[in-house]
């Protein structure tokens, strides 16, 4: 089925749950900078997990859709478009979304998935690299995306239970674990607030707040850096690696965010604010295997609601 792109949003890309085993040859892992949400969106049609969707950063398309098609929202809540249940739309209906109401991302799911080809065992686009995805790039207006037939039969009108979602916030409040050169920067990050800047994307959220100082001047080597790492550069303010993130750094890490509160800083917009609470190794993990648990209970319900025709 074919997808027409009347309005593109300001960036709405092709995104999966990311390409891994690439990071020595310098490929970020990728994917959706808030997996929880596209993983839910494939969920609610039937999709598996990880099946490309397509992710709309603050400004949302508009999309005119060639024939009957069950699809989900998840994340930003978008006025007139519903958010964590499927819906369908009609052959020749036209998706509009109204003002954003909360969030920075939204990812949309098609039954079946969108068709795209596979690049480095991933298909989500990586900008920077300018592959995967569709075409390698953020869809334009006049685009044309295809989706994959699916034998997949929705049922009622039903939205996923609240305590299943992320506690998406304008102001979170994120759990991290202390990074290697946390000793050198003192208590800072957990009595400040920080404010989200006009310069974070998908490789990171870059924050201002009153400057963080480290205590020695001494150069770092640079080394393996990944999603989650909480950088300090010399002007203080931090820098909260995501998605598309480079796979060197050789900025002081001071903390690594909980895989459980990446949606968190997924959702967050300009003008936003972040706070941060220490957290350990162990509680992380037991937040991680809570979140898999609310998403197998989720998996399990909705195998009554979604059959093959």
């Amino acid at each position: 089925m074919e997808i027409r792109v009347i309005h593109a949003g300001m960036q709405t890309t092709v995104q999966d749950l990311g390409r891994r085993g690439h990071l020595a040859e310098g490929v970020p892992i990728g994917g959706a900078v808030d997996p929880v949400a596209l993983r839910l969106a494939n969920l609610l049609v039937g999709n598996a997990e990880d099946q490309p969707a397509l992710e709309i950063t603050l400004t949302a398309p508009e999309l005119e859709f060639a024939q009957d098609a069950w699809i989900a929202v998840c994340g930003a809540r978008f006025e007139g478009v519903p958010a964590w249940r499927p819906f369908r739309v009609c052959g020749g209906d036209t998706l509009k979304f109204g003002p954003r109401l909360q969030g920075c991302r939204a990812y949309l799911s098609i039954c079946g998935g969108f068709a795209v080809e596979a690049v480095m065992g991933g298909r989500g686009t990586f900008l920077p690299g300018g592959f995967g995805g569709f075409e390698g790039r953020a869809l334009r207006d006049g685009d044309v995306i295809r989706s994959v037939p699916s034998e997949r039969i929705l049922s009622g009108h039903w939205s996923i239970d609240e305590r299943i979602l992320p506690q998406y916030s304008r102001e979170p409040t994120v759990r991290v674990i202390p990074g290697s050169q946390a000793a050198e920067f003192g208590d800072a990050l957990y009595t400040e607030k920080f404010l989200v800047t006009a310069r974070s994307n998908r490789m990171g959220i870059r924050l201002e707040g009153p400057p963080i100082s480290r205590t020695t001047g001494e150069e770092l080597v640079s080394s393996a850096v990944a999603p989650g790492a909480v950088q300090v550069p010399p002007d203080g303010n931090p820098i909260v690696l995501m998605a598309d993130a480079q796979t060197l750094g050789g900025y002081p890490r001071i903390a690594h965010v909980a895989s459980a509160d990446i949606p968190l800083l997924a959702q967050v917009a300009p003008g936003d604010a972040v706070r941060f609470t220490r957290t350990t190794v162990a509680q992380a993990h037991a937040l991680a295997r809570a979140e898999e648990h609310r998403l197998a209970l989720l998996r399990q319900g909705l195998a009554e609601k979604i059959k093959k025709a």
